[in-house]
């Protein structure tokens, strides 16, 4: 008789357990703080038609970091390729590519990917339920 009532216990920790999590996943979905466009970050790549080195790529980055809107620089002299990230609201990106162009006299342009590439992109989608299970767990930890 103990065992089953053990096993009735530990079935109905169990489930209210489960139901409890569901219920925290759903309240923080419904009560958490929405993205504005004024913080919506996107992210652009520039492509040098030349090699540069180590010092220009420092004169890259601190170049785009002086621009308004722009959040964070990455510039690898290997690759010949920089990458930041920046406000659309406060700025665009082809304008501060064609600025840095003229600025240092560079051959660059801004890579954009073609439609087959954009659909094999990144499978978790703001709007999925992974995204949003993902989401919880970051803001806890």
């Amino acid at each position: 008789m103990k065992t089953v009532w053990k096993k009735v216990f530990i079935g109905t920790g169990l489930v209210v357990l489960s139901a409890a999590t569901v219920l925290a996943v759903h309240i923080y979905q419904v009560t958490r703080p929405k993205i504005t466009d004024d913080e919506r970050v996107v992210m652009a790549r520039v492509d040098f038609k030349q090699d540069i080195d180590s010092t220009e790529a420092h004169a890259i980055t601190n170049w785009l970091y002086n621009q308004k809107g722009v959040e964070h620089v990455l510039c690898n002299p290997e690759t010949n390729i920089a990458v930041f990230t920046f406000y659309p609201v406060q700025a665009n990106a082809n304008d501060i590519i064609e600025d840095l162009k003229l600025a240092g006299n560079y051959k660059a342009e801004r890579y954009l990917p073609d439609a087959n590439a954009m659909q094999k992109g990144c499978p978790v989608s703001p709007n999925s339920g992974s995204n949003s299970v993902s989401g919880f767990f970051k803001n806890i930890f």
